[in-house]
């Protein structure tokens, strides 16, 4: 707790995100440091002071994607000629800005901390943009030491048991959580998908008037939810228009520093929104383990932890796919949010852009730029996921300081360990636990995912081929079905 001592109240004083192009207007090909550097440099300007510029001590740098950089912050404090004491790049997750975010302001609260700075950004427009026209990045001007093209991490592919299934890639995973939710509310496939539209198509209207969005330009449900030449079916449970965007050149930076410090280096007082604290979770890294599909533990644990603040005025969710926004609302509906709380202010990843781990820095961007303009408005949450539901980060944030001090706590709680044994080459009845179908370009199912339930509580997890894939795959979930499974390649029949 840090009580009222503005040597250790934790503050956000500038905030800024931008986006070089967009999905109609191809961007010249810039590199993420230049993206990055350049939001630092607008972030600093926000804070209304020329004081802070040269007293950044810390950075810490959202894993870049497009690019590898072995150190981030040093490339950026050579180009600004700050000598820092701490600074980290994060591994590749979407919950490192929130998480990132609130260690900073336990530093600040603690002293161990001053002016910091979170960073991160993406350029995967570009390097594609690079990719077509035979051009190499390293060639363009890309900083290459110490970096260089994006490495690949075996790690990445997920846990034994997923390799083996063949379900490892954002765009199966999530729709297995969505088809999991829908069962147990007892939707069928055509009315889950149009509550996603009708969410998403309310996500749009707000990417709309976002002078950093990717892909502006509110959509109406329909668009959204029929499948159509320029939206084709991903799988089952989302057409295109609800999955991540990734190809998108955008950065963002935010500077934190004391509420002392700020008012030393002359930071108006309305530059200036409190980080009342936040909490982590994570659930276990492999899908096939979970105890449950159709919420996340971690989640409901995180919003618990904070709970105590009630329910926010504004949100903003990691917003990959539908099923994200979904289970947030659940969790704050169940703290006493509004039932007509829209949980984005940006527009979610379709529309807005989704920059890798670094879509929730430009959350939190966003939501002091709300806190300032209405100082009344608070508080702000912003919500981070990474991996698949794995990690879930919440940070509070506000106009003035919390009366209780510190919110939350500064551990990660791992909220389920694994729950069941894997059952590989299984042949006989199961209970399925969640399944979805993933489409091909020309509009075909390539592969029904499944995870299932034997008799004796292990989980038998696999695909089929595209002949015996199930169009609608929900209508799999809570049956009990006959499966041979070779090598993680299921042959499917109803028991």
């Amino acid at each position: 707790m840090t009580g009222t001592d503005p040597r250790r109240l934790p503050v956000i004083v500038g905030v800024a995100d931008l986006s070089r192009g967009s999905a109609t207007t191809p961007p010249t090909p810039a590199e993420p440091l230049d993206l990055v550097d350049d939001a630092v440099r607008r972030a600093l300007t926000d804070t209304g002071s020329g004081r802070l510029a040269q007293a950044v001590t810390r950075v810490d740098a959202v894993r870049t994607t497009s690019w590898r950089y072995d150190n981030l912050p040093g490339l950026l404090a050579r180009r600004h000629g700050w000598t820092l004491r701490t600074s980290s790049t994060t591994t590749v997750g979407g919950h490192w800005p929130v998480a990132l975010l609130n260690a900073v302001a336990d530093g600040i609260a603690d002293g161990t901390d001053d002016v910091a700075l979170v960073v991160g950004g993406e350029a995967q427009a570009s390097l594609r943009g690079l990719g077509k026209a035979g051009r190499d990045p390293v060639e363009a001007g890309w900083t290459a030491e110490p970096g260089g093209p994006p490495t690949f991490d075996p790690e990445d592919l997920g846990s034994a048991a997923m390799q083996r299934a063949g379900i490892l890639a954002p765009v199966q995973i999530y729709p297995l959580f969505e088809n999991a939710r829908a069962h147990a509310l007892g939707l069928t496939a055509d009315r889950a998908r149009a509550e996603s539209a009708e969410l998403y198509a309310r996500f749009s209207a707000v990417s709309a008037d976002h002078p950093a969005a990717w892909n502006p330009g509110a959509r109406t449900a329909d668009e959204i939810a029929s499948v159509t030449p320029d939206n084709r079916a991903v799988s089952d449970a989302y057409p295109l228009s609800m999955n991540a965007m990734p190809f998108v050149d955008q950065a963002a930076a935010v500077v934190v520093c004391s509420l002392q410090t700020a008012r030393d280096a002359g930071v108006p007082e309305d530059r200036v929104v409190h980080v009342w604290g936040g909490a982590g979770a994570s659930d276990t890294p492999d899908v096939v383990q979970r105890r449950s599909f159709g919420d996340s533990p971690a989640l409901a644990s995180v919003i618990d932890r904070v709970g105590a603040a009630g329910p926010p005025a504004l949100v903003d969710a990691y917003s990959c796919f539908p099923i994200v926004p979904k289970l947030l609302l659940a969790q704050l509906r169940s703290i006493g949010a509004a039932e007509d709380l829209l949980p984005t202010l940006l527009g979610g990843h379709s529309f807005f852009g989704g920059p890798l781990s670094s879509y929730s820095l430009h959350g939190i961007a966003e939501a002091v730029r709300r806190l300032r303009r209405d100082r009344a408005a608070g508080p702000a949450l912003v919500h981070a996921n990474g991996g698949y539901l794995t990690h879930q980060h919440v940070v509070l944030l506000g106009t003035e300081p919390h009366p209780e001090g510190r919110l939350g706590d500064g551990g990660v709680v791992t909220v389920a360990p694994a729950a069941a044994d894997v059952a590989t080459d299984h042949r006989g009845p199961v209970t399925v636990l969640t399944a979805a179908t993933t489409f091909g370009r020309a509009g075909t199912p390539d592969a029904t995912l499944v995870i299932a339930e034997t008799a004796d509580g292990r989980r038998v997890a696999g695909r089929t081929t595209a002949a015996e894939a199930w169009p609608d795959a929900l209508s799999l979930v809570g049956r009990t079905i006959d499966v041979a499974d070779e090598g993680g390649v299921l042959t499917v029949r109803p028991a």
